[in-house]
């Protein structure tokens, strides 16, 4: 039955195409600024089947990169996909798969609503019915109360139809926010449709003859907000496009699962679990056809070696049949099947690679494996025509070598499969059901039912058994519980959750039972984003990898011409007599001797184990990095850390706990303690930096020591109103309580203010600083009023990090807005010799550039947005403890857990992720240098040493076994411990 399909054309909107929702990430864009779409562009991925090695990579890429309109185009050989970046009003989805489909590759676009990768950010166009309206004056009152919504960027209204069309970004507003501001405005409004579009794919069970069919169809057709479905009888996959904006997905499931009476059964399909499927199809296909080709190669290999030591059989195959004997007769008809009906795939490959002008591995195997067949048909053609059997056949050299490079093909497959073991355990963290709470307008809970994890929405209150994972990133509403997060961030001791506490999808709920509130889910939750990124990072060239790829272009054309110089340089010396005819084989002749030498050489040669250097190292340390709390954005990123030579420290939250605590509080003007802490907390409610909550939490817990309720009040009712708020970056904040100035910061805050700082307090902040300890001016109508002092513990791993560091020949620097005083006490206290104090933010970015001069690689660590700007200007930008989303988006390693011990990590894990690497190039080259001269014969002269050509094979493909096998050893990286990160020393 061919696959239903419905099309529903809704009202149409006017004005232009726009992009999907916007995504609103917890860990914000993975992308660096070079890499951050520019406005106006797409970004989509390929799954593009086919591809063999290096050069068929480098083809798509060509063809893609000649698209006008296209603005980059990357593949990833591992992952059989193409990420490309391009012009929507040049360049359609449709032409970027036709192209390469052109360059003889099969593609499939790949979904992005039911993917983990970020969607591109963009306007909703809405629809809205607006009542009410009766002349143009209500039409220009609608239009301009929509005009000065937030996120609004256009609104048209029409009184003839009663239709408002508003352009809005989807992240500032939304389309129940607009119907309320015009029926605010004494209208009457509703939502109608938007130009929005979600796809989802959906396995049916229940579906056995065409009249389910039928009822299927017409059940989604009564639902409001689908756009179009297709059904495939095959799959038993539904796909419908529908509007988000009107019909969110579980509505679709429940709709299609209530209007069959329970007898249709829904579950949502996971991209990746599609994916993996593929992948595994691929590798169970090269399985069949390997089994296929030894099953056939293994009678042509009796007939030529063993059945000549039988009489009886023997006879049998020298009886003639026609102008051939039998024996002839099986082997060609044999290896006919193997070489054109099996090897297909590689005549199919080579034709298209030399059709696009390039070449690859799948070149080298075809021209070897014909040479061999059609020089075998020859010689049996000519035996039947001169009635002579003076040229020897090779049937068995074809079939042996097509059989050794389908097993290395399938050996192959399957150890790049594990390379991508990681995201598999990533997703396999996600559940597959939910607990999903049903409650009724009084908050009582009426209904607990078990829905796929997938169909989660924000809102949604979920329960959590002891021994069961958090289905979704949210709130705990209800009860308390240890969690293991050690999965999602590497910390291995359990968290204690309690009501308003933050849980990750994916992670184990230990003891007691919770009520969560869904926040983000989909693409939007963490675990989601970081499979996201650990693709991305996989899908990443590292710089390194361009050797490789200039390597594979020009390798196949020089093992080519080294092949006739081989073929040439034996028949030419033989004809000449340079070498005695008893070295030639049995039967054989000048021409058959040099032809096997050359065909050795073209099918030794290996391209693939170049290629697959690189991308498979990258692939498994992005992973092992993963799974120890390290998220690696990319190739580039591992080939700079292990270059780092300074790592940039920022003071606080980085090497301290970032728990500020108020430790000494002194009034010098005879104002009363609590009257002053008053004063100081009224003037830091509206900050956000980590010393004015200590400030805010010192002063609270002085007014309500026992506790109250007032805690949870963000102005605590006790505090004075402070107008004209500033906050000063590197000096304080200032603003006006009672009509006077109050300023509370350093010293620089107060000198610039023209505020004298007597001997008497400067003695005091300089007794505070010297025990590591930073001192808060204050001051009200220019007058200095008190002084607090400011503690923040430093971390307890910091001083055996930093030394560790040293071991490892990086050099620790730290940089802090904070006074030289406090900045030299707590680099002494960790051992820290190069200081920089003093330094507001941009000042950074500055000093980072000043370490960079001399052509060195540096690293800079922060966790806040002060730190975003020297994170981005540092060659390698690590945002701990999972930071700010501005510093996350400015860094090219993201460090889960707030553990020092990860910096080391980072860096210890890329160099060994680059000595192997190197291993595996040396490796790669070694084996083609000293593979070729033995395939062509070099030392034959001397040692006797010959390679035929089905042995020549099976070398080949054991190379490219042989560095992903390297490359899957970094799965035994363990992370170094406290205890031993003194014991590393430089290489």
């Amino acid at each position: 039955m061919p696959p239903g399909f419905g099309d529903f054309q809704l009202a149409r909107i006017s004005g232009e195409d726009v992009g999907d929702l916007e995504d609103v990430r917890l860990l914000d864009s993975y992308l660096d600024g070079s890499d951050a779409l520019e406005e106006g562009m797409k970004r989509i991925q390929v799954r593009v089947t086919g591809m063999t090695c290096s050069a068929c990579s480098t083809s798509v890429e060509g063809a893609l990169r000649s698209l006008n309109g296209v603005l980059s185009a990357s593949v990833a050989l591992l992952q059989n996909k193409a990420d490309v970046v391009f012009d929507p009003n040049l360049v359609k989805d449709v032409d970027v798969k036709d192209a390469i489909e052109d360059a003889g590759f099969e593609a499939e676009i790949l979904d992005e609503s039911n993917s983990y990768k970020t969607k591109n950010s963009g306007a909703l166009v809405g629809q809205f019915t607006i009542g009410g309206m009766t002349c143009a004056a209500c039409v220009n009152s609608v239009e301009g109360i929509l005009r000065n919504l937030p996120g609004v960027r256009r609104a048209v209204v029409a009184l003839a139809t009663s239709l408002g069309e508003v352009e809005y970004d989807p992240a500032q507003i939304g389309k129940d926010d607009i119907a309320s501001a015009i029926e605010d405005a004494g209208f009457e409004a509703s939502f109608v449709q938007s130009s929005g579009q979600d796809k989802i794919l959906l396995g049916v069970a229940g579906v056995c003859s065409e009249v389910d069919v039928h009822l299927l169809e017409s059940i989604i057709s009564t639902l409001k907000g689908v756009r179009q479905f297709r059904f495939d009888w095959t799959s038993r996959e539904l796909e419908i496009l529908f509007d988000p904006e009107v019909v969110k997905s579980r509505s679709l499931v429940e709709g299609i699962e209530k209007g069959s009476g329970e007898n249709f059964k829904l579950h949502v399909t996971n991209p990746y679990t599609r994916m993996a499927s593929k992948d595994v199809a691929e590798a169970t296909n090269m399985l069949r056809l390997f089994t296929s080709s030894i099953l056939l190669s293994i009678p042509v290999f009796l007939i030529r070696v063993v059945c000549p030591r039988i009489p009886l059989i023997y006879s049998l195959l020298l009886w003639r049949c026609g102008p051939f004997m039998m024996g002839d007769w099986l082997k060609w008809a044999l290896v006919s099947v193997i070489q054109f009906v099996i090897g297909k795939r590689f005549y199919v490959a080579a034709g298209r690679a030399l059709r696009n002008g390039s070449t690859n591995m799948d070149v080298l195997v075809a021209l070897g494996t014909s040479a061999s067949y059609f020089y075998s048909v020859f010689a049996l053609l000519y035996g039947a025509v001169t009635g002579s059997r003076s040229l020897p056949t090779y049937f068995e050299t074809s079939s042996m070598l097509i059989t050794f490079v389908l097993l290395g093909k399938y050996l192959e497959s399957l150890a790049k499969g594990k390379t991508s073991d990681a995201i598999k355990k990533l997703i396999e963290l996600a559940p597959a059901t939910a607990l999903l709470l049903i409650k009724d307008k009084g908050g009582r809970c009426i209904e607990e039912r078990e829905i796929d994890a997938l169909l989660i929405q924000p809102g949604d209150i979920l329960k959590v058994l002891p021994g069961a994972k958090v289905p979704s990133d949210g709130v705990v509403v209800w009860g308390s519980s240890y969690i293991n997060e050690s999965m999602v961030t590497g910390e291995s001791d359990p968290v204690l959750k309690e009501v308003s506490s933050v849980v990750i999808g994916g992670t184990m709920n230990q003891s007691g039972v919770l009520h969560i509130e869904a926040t983000r889910v989909g693409s939007d939750a963490v675990l989601s984003q970081i499979i996201s990124l650990v693709e991305t990072a996989q899908m990443s060239k590292a710089p390194i990898q361009k050797f490789a790829d200039f390597v594979a272009s020009i390798f196949v054309p020089t093992v080519v011409a080294m092949a006739l110089v081989t073929f040439f340089g034996w028949y030419v010396a033989g004809v000449l007599g340079a070498y005695p005819e008893d070295w030639l084989p049995k039967n054989g002749n000048y021409f058959v001797f040099s032809l096997m030498f050359s065909i050795s050489v073209v099918v030794i040669a290996c391209p693939c184990a170049l290629g697959l250097a690189t991308p498979t190292a990258v692939m498994v340390a992005t992973g092992v990095g993963a799974n120890n709390g390290v998220l690696i954005k990319g190739g580039d990123a591992l080939e700079r850390a292990q270059k780092v030579k300074y790592v940039i420290l920022d003071k606080t939250g980085t090497l301290t706990q970032g728990k500020a605590n108020v430790t000494a509080v002194k009034v010098f003007n005879g104002m009363g303690r609590g009257e002053f802490l008053k004063l100081v907390a009224s003037a830091e409610a509206s900050s956000e930096h980590p010393m004015a909550r200590a400030i805010m939490d010192y002063a609270r817990h002085f007014h309500f020591f026992e506790g109250s309720e007032n805690q949870k009040d963000p102005n605590f009712g006790w505090l004075m109103e402070a107008s004209e708020f500033c906050a000063l970056p590197g000096r304080g904040v200032q603003c006006f309580i009672n009509g006077n100035q109050v300023l509370v910061g350093n010293r620089k805050l107060l000198i610039e203010n023209g505020i004298e700082i007597p001997s008497h307090v400067e003695n005091f902040l300089i007794e505070l600083e010297d025990s590591a300890k930073t001192g808060i001016l204050v001051a009200c109508d220019r007058e200095l009023v008190g002084v607090l002092g400011v503690a923040d513990p430093l971390k307890r791993e910091a001083a055996v990090v930093v030394e560790g560091l040293v071991k490892m020949g990086v050099k620790p620097v730290m940089v802090t807005g904070d006074n030289w005083r406090t900045a030299r006490a707590v680099a002494n206290e960790v051992g820290i010799h190069e200081v920089m104090a003093e330094v507001m933010p941009a000042g950074k970015a500055e000093a980072v550039k000043s370490f960079q001069k001399n052509g060195s690689t540096v690293a800079m660590v922060g966790d806040g947005i002060n730190d975003s700007p020297a994170l981005a200007a540092a060659d390698v930008g690590m945002a701990i403890g999972a930071g700010t989303d501005i510093a996350i988006e400015a860094a090219d390693y993201v460090l889960m857990r707030n553990n020092l011990e990860d910096i080391i990590t980072a860096i210890d894990l890329s160099r060994k992720t680059f000595t192997r690497i190197r291993l595996n190039y040396v490796f790669a080259m070694a084996y083609n240098v000293v593979a070729i001269p033995i395939a062509a014969g070099v030392f034959f002269p001397w040692l006797g040493l010959i390679l035929p050509p089905w042995a020549a094979g099976a070398c080949m493909a054991a190379s490219s076994v042989s560095v992903v096998c390297s490359s899957l050893l970094l799965r035994r990286y363990r992370r170094p411990r406290l205890t031993t990160i003194l014991e590393i020393t430089v290489e």
